[in-house]
């Protein structure tokens, strides 16, 4: 056996159902009405058991960022050019992107991993090159990864989220950014779900409904080439996946695995969790769903996973700035939970039963 089909094999972390009941019964002690704090009190109760104490906390929230390049762009699929991608990584490097902002209010720790840009990137500050290749190959033609690359991706995703436990991480975000990449969470949702691709696909990077189209036939193709070899998740995301997609997933099976809990992002990052669910399951035990994607595809793969995102904002940017939204709610959950007083605390007579 591998080392890799080892590391699958492992187990995943066990959720503390003592810290959670200890959790429940102190959010019953509160002043205030029981449930009067809404989701609020559940966000607090569940981390308790993720985190395996009664009194949870958010403090040290690392993002990460896995960015590559796609060659099914070469079909037409994006609103813009691929060379956005490497523009991109460096405009994270600069602190110039919305997730860059993001992650400085919230005193958040902020890595990108170059899974694999087109262009070489120069030395970035905070940019760590992971490159594996120039790009997948376009998925419209072959398969978009090598067996070996496929993996090595989501070793990438693995390691760097143990190195980030063992710095005292108390929460993941994985975010993403590939021009192109859109299309390719279409495809691996429609092959996973057995889904028609135009019940799922949208406007992307900003796609009209005639770019829509374009991707879905582009998608169907696809589908209907690689058929024959899509009988798992590792083949799917193999067959039709990208770099940072592969590495979210591996990332979020290994989080699973050693108990770090996950905010999901949106559309792709969800479908990566789809992955890893369907790879390891129980995988989704570890995940908190951050917000509702505007892309179409998002409602239905939420469904499957028996996931209610916490906000909707009509957001659709990616690069884990929904997820990243979510913390500061996530913050005050916590705080609510530690720092109110009990009824016996306050001298506060509670609810007669």
């Amino acid at each position: 056996m591998t080392d890799f089909d080892q590391w699958l094999n492992l187990p995943i972390a066990s959720i503390d159902e003592q810290s959670k009941l200890a959790a429940t019964e102190r959010q019953s002690q509160l002043t205030k009405p029981a449930g009067s704090l809404g989701r609020l009190e559940d966000i607090a109760i569940h981390l308790a058991g993720l985190q395996a104490t009664p009194y949870p906390q958010i403090e040290q929230v690392h993002i990460t960022v896995f960015a590559a390049d796609h060659g099914v762009v070469a079909e037409g699929i994006s609103a813009f050019p691929q060379e956005v991608t490497a523009e991109m990584v460096r405009n994270f490097s600069r602190g110039g992107a919305a997730i860059s902002v993001l992650a400085t209010e919230l005193n958040a720790s902020l890595t990108v991993l170059n899974m694999g840009t087109v262009a070489e990137l120069e030395m970035l500050d905070g940019v760590i090159d992971h490159r594996i290749a120039s790009g997948t190959a376009n998925f419209a033609h072959q398969s978009a990864m090598s067996q070996t690359q496929c993996q090595q991706a989501m070793i990438i995703g693995r390691n760097h989220v143990q190195h980030l436990k063992n710095a005292g991480a108390d929460v993941f975000i994985g975010g993403e950014m590939g021009i192109g990449n859109t299309t390719s969470a279409t495809a691996i949702a429609a092959a996973l779900l057995d889904m028609a691709p135009q019940k799922l696909a949208g406007p992307g990077t900003g796609l009209d409904q005639n770019g829509v189209n374009h991707k879905v036939i582009v998608i169907e193709q696809a589908i209907e080439l690689h058929k024959q070899y899509l009988t798992s998740a590792m083949a799917i995301v193999q067959y039709l996946g990208g770099f940072e997609i592969a590495a979210l997933t591996g990332s979020f099976i290994h989080c699973a695995k050693i108990g770090l809990p996950v905010i999901i992002d949106g559309f792709i990052t969800t479908v990566a969790a789809l992955l890893a669910e369907h790879i390891a399951p129980s995988s989704k035990n570890w995940f908190l769903y951050s917000h509702n994607s505007a892309e179409p595809g998002h409602r239905a793969i939420l469904n499957t996973m028996q996931a209610t995102p916490i906000l909707d904002m009509g957001m659709r940017l990616g690069e884990a700035s929904g997820a990243a939204s979510l913390v500061p709610l996530l913050r005050l959950s916590c705080a609510l939970h530690s720092k109110m007083a009990t009824f016996s605390e306050a001298e506060v007579s509670k609810q007669s039963s």
